[in-house]
């Protein structure tokens, strides 16, 4: 499985944990889920980091993609708020993120 799609996977387990905590307040039992999603995603994203990935990238990507899918979940699965203001907040992620993505220095030879 390559690097990317691992870290595709740590950011999927994330925002399932994310919000079934949310729904885990009303359903007790979700809990197992909140836990075992963010003890998967934490795992993921340790494999990530084992096989090159740099910190800064890899925790970017992984927290903007969070941020981003979480927010934009839970007004679809779980009718929350969602303004053009927070929009606007979920593109500045993401291009912050970008900035620090294409900023840093590729090493020849590193395998994200």
């Amino acid at each position: 499985m390559t690097t990317w799609l691992l870290l595709a996977a740590a950011i999927v387990c994330e925002v399932a944990a994310t919000l079934s905590l949310k729904a885990a307040l009303d359903r007790p039992v979700l809990y197992a889920v909140v836990v075992a999603g963010y003890v998967a995603s934490f795992g993921l994203l340790a494999v990530v980091l084992r096989r090159g990935m740099p910190l800064g990238i890899a925790y970017g990507i992984w927290s903007a993609c969070g941020v981003a899918l979480t927010t934009l979940l839970s007004t679809v699965l779980l009718d929350e708020t969602f303004t053009p203001l927070m929009g606007l907040g979920v593109v500045l992620v993401i291009g912050g993120v970008l900035l620090v993505e294409t900023g840093a220095p590729h090493e020849p030879g590193a395998s994200p």
